[in-house]
């Protein structure tokens, strides 16, 4: 095999794996819709990327991996199919990538990607070579995807479409388990019984680490293989490694000691640059990882410390006139509340606005009652009309959030340009604007700090 064509290339989980397959020497195409950074990043590699979907795309492929959002009825599916060249999803591909090495899947509902990133970072840092697959871009790696040459394969389990199923690791991190993706799993009960199975796929003599913090994460331990070794982690002093001790630094992050409950000793002290006690947690899972297999404690604690964060998670574009702009991924009602927190421990005393555009149907309105209590510690919050993604477009709106709301400062705003003008409007200095979104509002971000740079040089 030596030509693959992925469909939908430009999105963060087919844009990682072609990058990794052309690290490794494949042949590399494929086409999306639009050409997004990531996709344009991917031509600058020297990947050839296809603006739309056309059966002629795929004339000398080899092998086609299409996104899960891309139906049946593609033209490329159907022309890939018909010139009998396998059509595959990342799940049924990724597997074979973790062959021979060993395999750190970090899965969970909240933190994966930030979590991936910092284990790549730390065992690149740890001189160990790792190859990775990140569904963000790193800051300090510059990248989402690395065919390194060393042992350690780090990899974002992501539980969509079932994608983690296709995965057999040596080692887990499990750092949450709370119901989303309804349009793939209706019920709780559907979505834990995935997470079950994926822990059942542990290599031989493989390593468990959950978050000790998260009931749904803790709840899994029984799922896990009778030979499996299994750890937890989290700021409990129940945890088998603990975080305690936290206190803000300068940086606007958490510093924090590390400590085993077996040993009682203290193993190292961290101080983190990414904000927020959910990345406390995030790092204490790396390290413990770090740990178990082997490594130097005190150079674990120094990757940590430089680790810069990734793309799109609290990802602070600038400021201007004052205000502070900040782009973040959270669409589930726990990753608001937790960013929402960061945001204020990060700037204590300024006035925060939440600009949150829902993402897909059925998760808006499956964790309605959720998303009414998110925002509970933002001043001001601004809500778009949602973002179908995968789903078609219906008559269901967040309007219906808005109007039932108890936030005193709550507005609806339907398109993304007039929640520009809106914000450009009623934006002042000391404020600090988060945009919360998995779909395309990022556009606000950089339209606002756009027009507060604009008013900023007009004013001298």
């Amino acid at each position: 095999m030596k030509h693959v064509h992925f469909i939908g290339i430009g999105g963060t989980g087919l844009s990682a794996i072609a990058r990794f397959l052309l690290e490794n020497g494949y042949q590399v195409s494929g086409s999306d819709r639009i050409l997004s950074p990531l996709a344009l990043e991917l031509i600058n590699a020297g990947i050839q990327v296809f603006e739309g979907h056309h059966a002629q795309n795929i004339v000398g492929s080899d092998l086609v991996i299409r996104s899960s959002a891309v139906p049946d009825d593609n033209p490329e599916v159907i022309a890939a199919r018909a010139a009998s060249i396998p059509v595959l999803k990342r799940s049924e591909f990724l597997g074979q990538l973790l062959e021979d090495k060993t395999g750190i899947a970090i899965a969970g509902t909240h933190g994966k990607t930030t979590t991936t990133a910092m284990a790549a970072w730390v065992f690149t840092a740890l001189g160990q070579e790792p190859s990775y697959i990140i569904g963000g871009v790193s800051k300090n790696l510059k990248n989402n995807a690395h065919a390194g040459k060393g042992k350690i394969f780090v990899i974002e389990a992501d539980e969509y479409d079932y994608m983690f199923l296709g995965l057999r690791p040596s080692v887990i991190i499990l750092t949450s388990v709370e119901h989303d993706h309804p349009d793939c799993f209706p019920t709780l009960e559907d979505y834990n019984q995935a997470f079950k199975e994926f822990i059942g796929r542990l290599q031989k003599n493989g390593i468990l680490m959950v978050c000790w913090d998260d009931p749904g994460a803790y709840g899994m331990i029984g799922a896990a293989p009778a030979d499996c070794k299994i750890y937890s982690y989290g700021l409990s002093p129940e945890a088998d490694f603990r975080a305690h001790n936290l206190r803000l630094n300068p940086s606007g992050g958490f510093s924090f000691i590390i400590s085993s409950r077996q040993t009682k000793e203290a193993l190292a002290v961290v101080d983190l640059q990414v904000p927020g006690e959910h990345n406390v947690r995030n790092a204490l899972g790396v390290f413990t990882a770090a740990h178990l297999l082997g490594f130097s404690a005190d150079k674990t604690a120094l990757a940590l410390n430089q680790f810069l964060g990734t793309g799109r998670r609290f990802d602070i574009q600038g400021e201007a006139c004052g205000v502070a702009v900040i782009d973040d991924y959270a669409h589930h009602p726990t990753e608001i509340a937790a960013t929402l927190e960061a945001a204020r421990n990060r700037f204590p005393g300024r006035r925060i606005w939440a600009v949150w555009q829902p993402h897909t149907y059925t998760r808006t309105r499956t964790l309605m009652a959720e998303y009414l209590t998110a925002f509970l510690s933002a001043d001001c919050v601004l809500i778009t009309e949602i973002y179908a993604a995968r789903e078609k477009q219906n008559a269901f709106s967040s309007k219906v959030i808005v109007d039932r709301i108890t936030h005193p400062a709550a507005a609806y705003v339907p398109t993304l340009e007039s929640a520009v003008a809106y914000l450009l409007e009623n934006l002042k200095s000391g404020d600090v604007m988060l945009v919360l979104s998995a779909g395309d509002a990022d556009q606000i971000s950089a339209a606002v700090l756009a027009g507060l740079r604009e008013k900023e040089a007009a004013n001298g």
